[in-house]
């Protein structure tokens, strides 16, 4: 990828040439950060998506800003029974799926609440196999689809204090493995995208409980804890992440399956 794309512009030039016409895509995390900017890549290659997030309201201002409708709000908590369930139905007919929605907590394993390990894994692990459960019997008739997990750096390696997100993100990669598997004979791809830390809400969230786990000042997270292990020093953006989303859906990217694509800025390479 050779031409990046203004941070936070969705109708920049990229570096990917991606044509979704006529194509349905679904993306979930979409009102906010990486999953609205996939959501919003996707709708500027001609898709139709589908934004599934609890949040309603980040979900209209993502409508709001891809004026010409193809964006279509599902609001949706992926952490009850009635939402997985309605996740699977919306999923079928989808030719695009993108597993974006996420959560963390920063514990000690010793003082990590169960509800809340149980919760995380619900949404990152159980809602993904929900959606591709869902969605996989319309790719396999028509001999085509792309599905797009976006897990983490650290569905690669791990870190302290994060129990329940590392172990969700390590689930997901087997996930996507299995499904890609499954899917070759069908023309189905599945892959997984590793980013390092994006600016995104949930990256700003984490600094306050990062500063108290390790006993450090919250303008120490960044530099000290954040970006420690990363040999470029800068946060990564949303709409780079979801460039590669986009790659991984173009044509010239039909061999690349059971992969994990790391954006870590040299994180793996230790």
């Amino acid at each position: 990828m050779t031409e990046q794309q203004t941070p936070g512009s969705h109708s920049g030039p990229h570096s990917v040439a991606l044509d979704l016409t006529g194509r349905t895509a679904l993306v979930t995390g979409a009102a906010s950060g990486i999953g609205r900017a996939c959501a919003l890549r996707l709708a500027s290659a001609g898709a139709k998506v589908r934004a599934v997030d609890r949040d309603a309201d980040g979900l209209r201002s993502l409508q709001d800003v891809e004026a010409g409708g193809s964006v279509q709000p599902y609001p949706l908590d992926l952490t009850d029974s009635e939402g997985l369930d309605a996740a699977e139905d919306l999923a079928a007919g989808s030719d695009v799926l993108v597993n974006n929605a996420g959560a963390q907590l920063v514990r000690p394993i010793e003082e990590f609440p169960p509800a809340d390990f149980r919760r995380l894994l619900t949404l990152m692990l159980e809602a993904p196999f929900r959606f591709i459960r869902g969605a996989l019997p319309h790719m396999y008739g028509q001999s085509w689809g792309r599905i797009v997990n976006i897990s983490s750096v650290h569905g690669l390696r791990a870190s302290a204090y994060k129990s329940a997100y590392v172990s969700a993100k390590h689930g997901l990669e087997g996930l996507s493995k299995v499904t890609a598997l499954e899917g070759a004979e069908h023309g189905v791809t599945s892959n997984c995208v590793n980013p390092a830390y994006v600016r995104t809400p949930l990256v700003e969230r984490q600094i306050a409980d990062q500063a108290e786990a390790h006993g450090i000042p919250a303008e120490r997270v960044v530099s000290e804890i954040l970006l420690a292990d990363s040999a470029l020093k800068r946060l990564l953006e949303p709409e780079e992440v979801a460039e590669a989303v986009a790659y991984l859906c173009a044509p010239q990217a039909s061999f690349v399956t059971g992969a994990s694509l790391p954006l870590d800025g040299g994180w793996t390479a230790h």
